[in-house]
């Protein structure tokens, strides 16, 4: 009776465990073909094209005071190191055989522990061709460059140089240095939420509990897709392969004939396949959802940077005419103020000349500058700059809308979009950006 009992408790614990480790892994597999589609769906902006939202930017890390890396000595906006120390023992044990007798055996142990480490990240800016943004890497995932990694015994320089002058016990005197860093000039991908920042009127990237991934990384995009879809298969084989397991070793327990049992096995495998199936048929939905709704809010960055033109542009243009309009004034009455002291003698009456100098004195204290060439030319530029902005909401609405409808086209996505009614969007045109554009006359 001990011995079934022992058994079922046995049979539980082997069940139990490759349950648990296959939902994890299909959980880490799930997540992983997410993150990568947020990748392939989610299109590169402009960094003067950034809206609040989750996007995705290259560029080159710049900043304006980067900090040097503690192993390397480089310049760099981020960098990890760390100092490892090698240990190896030999150590005594007593054991069982099997026949009950007591025994002794020696045993070599060796392995490596960090001894010190450090690091430390600042504000940056990325840039790319158009201009920057500022990116907060609180909080985010840094895949940074290995730029630092040499072994060393304690006659080299670097031993203490930059690690501890005390050693651990049982050591080897054999240290390992290494140091990622995200140097500056470095080419980087970024994915995260833009939000606004506090000190100015700009956009910054930053760590936001509502996005579902703040990545920097020195890889290519192709290499972050590229790993996640990795990550995909990887965890779900080896879901499959710990349910299956539990099942084989729950029957060895059980002295079932194993071969006996390969279609409960196969049974098993494909109902871990189903599930699966079903848990990235429910992500491929959220995922398009998802993606639908990052269509329409491009669409609002659209009608945000036309009501844009449409409230700047007239209140430019009347400023720049008013001040036509005061200049013409200042220079008329310095006209005939200069013509009726030219036409009045010395002690004839006529207007007084000191009262004509605190007047032009009281108006260069209010007006200092009076120059409408800057004017007209602040205003160039915040017309380009208007057109600017409206161009790139155009380009990303259209390209996260070639996105949107290439995964209605793309199989097995299309089975997907066709359940949830989901319909291709229209791309905008020319003719789109009629309305609501504003003339500027100023030839008066």
């Amino acid at each position: 009776m001990l011995g079934v009992y022992v058994k079922n408790q046995a049979e539980l614990i082997a069940l139990g465990i490759g349950g648990v480790l296959a939902l994890l892994f299909l959980w880490l597999s799930l997540r992983a073909n997410r993150r990568r589609r947020l990748v392939d769906d989610i299109p590169t902006s402009k960094t003067t094209g950034v809206f609040i939202g989750l996007i995705e930017v290259k560029g080159t890390a710049e900043a304006e005071r980067p900090v040097r890396s503690y192993l390397a000595e480089i310049p760099c906006v981020y960098y990890k190191w760390e100092v490892e120390e090698h240990w190896s023992r030999t150590t005594t044990e007593s054991y069982t055989d099997s026949d009950g007798n007591r025994r002794t055996r020696t045993k070599r142990e060796s392995g490596w522990k960090t001894v010190a480490s450090g690091g430390e990240d600042i504000l940056f800016y990325l840039q790319d061709d158009c201009g920057v943004i500022r990116v907060n890497q609180q909080g985010a995932k840094i895949q940074p460059d290995r730029v630092f990694s040499e072994y060393c015994h304690r006659g080299d320089p670097l031993y203490y140089a930059k690690g501890p002058a005390a050693s651990i016990m049982d050591s080897d005197h054999r240290r390992r240095f290494t140091e990622h860093a995200i140097p500056l000039h470095a080419r980087l991908y970024v994915m995260g939420r833009a939000c606004e920042r506090q000190d100015v009127v700009a956009a910054e990237i930053a760590y936001h509990e509502s996005a579902p991934m703040f990545l920097i990384s020195t890889k290519s995009e192709e290499q972050i897709s590229s790993s996640f879809k990795l990550q995909l298969w990887l965890f779900g084989i080896l879901g499959l392969i710990a349910i299956v397991a539990a099942w084989i070793i729950k029957d060895c327990q059980l002295d079932r004939d194993i071969e006996a049992m390969i279609p409960a096995y196969i049974g098993v495998g494909a109902g871990f396949a189903g599930v699966w199936l079903l848990g990235w048929m429910w992500m491929a939905y959220n995922s398009m959802i998802g993606l639908r709704n990052r269509v329409n809010q491009a669409w609002a960055n659209v009608d945000v940077q036309l009501k844009r033109r449409h409230d700047l542009i007239p209140n430019i243009v009347n400023i720049v005419k008013g001040l036509k309009d005061y200049e013409r004034t200042v220079q008329t009455e310095l006209a005939e103020l200069r013509s009726q002291a030219q036409a009045n003698r010395p002690g004839e009456a006529g207007p007084d000349p000191h009262a004509c100098a605190g007047k032009l004195i009281a108006l260069k204290e209010a007006y200092p500058e009076l120059k409408a060439n800057d004017a007209f030319l602040r205003l160039q530029n915040q017309l380009v700059e208007t057109e600017q902005r409206i161009a790139l909401a155009r380009t990303y609405f259209n390209e996260i809308a070639a996105f949107y409808n290439g995964r209605l086209q793309i199989v097995p996505d299309t089975f997907i979009s066709k359940l949830a009614r989901l319909k291709p969007q229209k791309y905008i045109t020319a003719k789109d950006f009629e309305r609501a554009v504003v003339e500027v006359h100023l030839s008066e």
